[in-house]
């Protein structure tokens, strides 16, 4: 197969990809918009509210001849099947889910197909970086959704996918081409895969962090109770969340930044130029460190200290797409 075949092939998935993807985006929409309590919940609470005050009452008329059994827990207290999702929010996340999984394998396939047209590591422009950072945070939300249910998080993650991928194919498609002699090396595949799977990670925590600070308003003002919100996890939850998600990705971006020094050393004679990448990228460290140092600092809020974590994916992304872009020095490979 010719590597113009195999370039047609990739964006045909990369596309195909898109379009499913933009399917499961709108089933997750939809089933946050089924999940959400309304009227009817707040009448069918009243009810239990109604039959606790019957049950009290008719178990102290009857203490006078003797006594009676308990009542039974209703389903509304023990949280079982009175306090279940609605079968058509279930539907419409099953099916979210179903298409996330087919968008993933057709944006895997993408990047394959990428790696086999330009013969190496599909990790030397920004189109590559945007398609792999895009393919691991929908990798990495698939794995965690195994562990614990996520399908809250669905509309929140495969959004940002699709904004990246539709930059990705309109502003920073570059056809194949040969890499620069100082990307010739085996740090390309170990230096830019950990970078773009930590990108994929920080995505995954800032759309927790956006979550974490809406749901932290809502319960403070009690707005959340007729809000999709409502059945989310607790601002406490989700604050532990965000938390846990930095806490993987700020070990990981530490050995991009001293991989990339490494790799500078064999490239360029010195470990730090003092380059505008080199130097946005120890920027993006600091600023996650002071997030992780103030979500560890007795007196801080944890509201504080996810807008610095929130502060940071915004470096990330300037990082990305503006010094990749704009910014002339040794790491000027953007391909545009």
């Amino acid at each position: 197969m010719t590597d113009t075949s195999l370039a047609q092939l990739s964006n045909q998935a990369v596309y195909s990809a898109m379009a499913v993807l933009t399917l499961a985006m709108l089933a997750y929409a939809l089933y946050l918009a089924r999940i959400a309590p309304g009227h009817a919940d707040d009448a069918s609470q009243e009810a239990v509210r109604e039959r606790r005050l019957v049950t009290a009452g008719n178990a102290t008329d009857a203490d006078q001849d003797g006594p009676v059994e308990p009542a039974a827990p209703d389903a509304a207290q023990t949280g079982g099947p009175g306090d279940a999702e609605p079968r058509g929010a279930r539907q419409a996340a099953g099916v979210g889910w179903a298409l996330t999984l087919l968008g993933t394998a057709l944006l895997v396939a993408g990047v394959g197909l990428r790696a086999a047209e330009v013969h190496r590591w599909p990790l030397g422009n920004m189109y590559e970086f945007a398609l792999v950072g895009a393919m691991f945070t929908l990798l990495g939300f698939i794995g965690w959704s195994t562990r614990r249910d996520l399908r809250w998080l669905g509309l929140f993650v495969v959004t940002p996918v699709l904004l990246t991928l539709g930059a990705a194919v309109v502003v920073w498609y570059t056809d194949a081409s040969e890499l620069m002699p100082s990307l010739k090396s085996y740090w390309l595949a170990i230096h830019v895969t950990v970078a773009t799977m930590t990108v994929a990670v920080f995505t995954i925590g800032a759309a927790l962090g956006v979550l974490y600070l809406v749901q932290d308003r809502l319960e403070a003002g009690g707005g959340a109770r007729r809000s999709f919100m409502a059945r989310l996890p607790s601002a406490r939850a989700l604050e532990r969340l965000t938390y846990a998600a930095h806490v993987v990705a700020f070990p990981m971006w530490t050995f991009t930044v001293i991989a990339g020094a490494i790799w500078a050393r064999q490239a360029w004679g010195s470990y730090w130029n003092w380059d505008p990448k080199e130097v946005w990228s120890f920027v993006i460290w600091t600023v996650y460190a002071a997030y992780l140092h103030a979500r560890a600092t007795t007196g801080w809020k944890r509201q504080n200290a996810v807008w610095i974590a929130l502060a940071g994916f915004v470096c990330v992304i300037l990082n990305f797409a503006v010094v990749n872009v704009y910014f002339v020095g040794q790491h000027s490979y953007s391909g545009l």
